[in-house]
């Protein structure tokens, strides 16, 4: 393989501020004028990219109702990159009313409708792909062109950790990283239709590997009594008497579910609810650590940097700027 140095010279260390503040212009991925509506690449000589990507992000805690007519020519990928409360509607049938928990994939076929009403801060990667690419990742795959259009219609929320990493890789590739650019974007996106392709396909076989799933009522239930003890030391015991099975059968389920550990999946809702206080409220770090069931700031400060890319007092000077 060739190296890309050999390709292409190291600049002068002069021109590298310009290389980097163009680089910021043209990343692919950009904040939604409105909720679910395409990001536009700006005119120019660039290639347009074969996939759409966008980020629509809240921070309000305030009730906000929005919807969508569908796109005439896309499917959506919506992937959801924190835990939100919210209704969601797809073609006037409410599918999902409660807590949606990071990493759940929902997609929309071209036409469809959508409303939704967030009840808390949100934040979404919406990719918005065209049928030549459904196609292509089809061939690809299979080794044979599909016949006739591809229309994924099965709206329900998904849990696969493989898309997970993807779009949480999507999401990176939104920071001041000038390495990070339109070739990482593309291939990443390209990743995930091929996966949704893969899952669309064999969803038969996932479907008998799945049959043992945590029900979504006994998923409310934990998700309902992580919530309330936040603050409190929670055990995978005291989850599991919540909805009524033993932990070995509560954590297996869980994970069959929603795609990650149920302690995992603590310590993301313990970091969500610091971000909140720290966003909401004049608390001093170690008091947001104790008010969300951490025993000491260090171990707060080590999980919250994992989770979020930075410390908990960088992350609230940020996030109150950008307010």
């Amino acid at each position: 393989m060739i190296s890309s140095s050999t390709l292409h010279p190291e600049p002068a260390a002069d021109v590298i501020p310009d290389v980097i503040q163009q680089t910021r212009r043209i990343n692919p991925i950009g904040m939604e004028p409105q909720w679910r509506a395409p990001h536009e690449e700006p005119a120019g000589g660039r290639q347009r990219s074969p996939i759409l990507v966008s980020r629509w992000t809240r921070t309000d805690i305030r009730s906000l109702e929005v919807s969508n007519p569908g796109s005439a020519a896309h499917h959506c990928i919506a992937m959801n990159l924190k835990c939100t409360s919210l209704s969601f509607a797809h073609a006037g049938r409410m599918l999902v009313h409660g807590r949606v928990t990071a990493g759940a994939v929902q997609i929309t076929a071209p036409e469809v409708p959508c409303s939704a009403v967030f009840e808390s801060p949100g934040d979404v990667l919406h990719l918005f792909v065209a049928q030549p690419v459904l196609g292509e990742c089809f061939e690809d795959m299979f080794g044979r062109p599909h016949a006739g259009d591809i229309r994924i219609d099965n709206p329900r929320l998904a849990h696969d950790p493989a898309l997970e990493r993807l779009g949480q890789a999507l999401a990176v590739s939104q920071s001041d990283d000038a390495a990070l650019g339109k070739v990482f974007t593309d291939s990443v996106s390209l990743a995930i239709v091929s996966r949704v392709i893969a899952r669309h396909f064999t969803a038969g076989q996932r479907q008998s590997r799945e049959a043992n799933a945590l029900p979504s009522w006994r998923l409310t239930r934990a998700i309902e009594y992580v919530d309330a003890h936040l603050s409190e030391p929670i055990g995978l015991e005291d989850i599991a008497n919540s909805t009524g099975l033993t932990r070995m059968h509560f954590a297996s389920q869980f994970r069959r579910a929603t795609g990650m550990r149920p302690h995992e999946y603590l310590l993301r809702r313990r970091i969500e609810h610091a971000q909140h206080l720290l966003l909401t409220s004049k608390h001093n770090v170690l008091d947001v650590a104790l008010s969300c069931g951490f025993l000491t700031q260090a171990h707060f400060t080590t999980v919250f940097k994992r989770l979020v890319g930075e410390t908990p007092h960088c992350w609230r000077m940020k996030a109150n700027v950008d307010r």
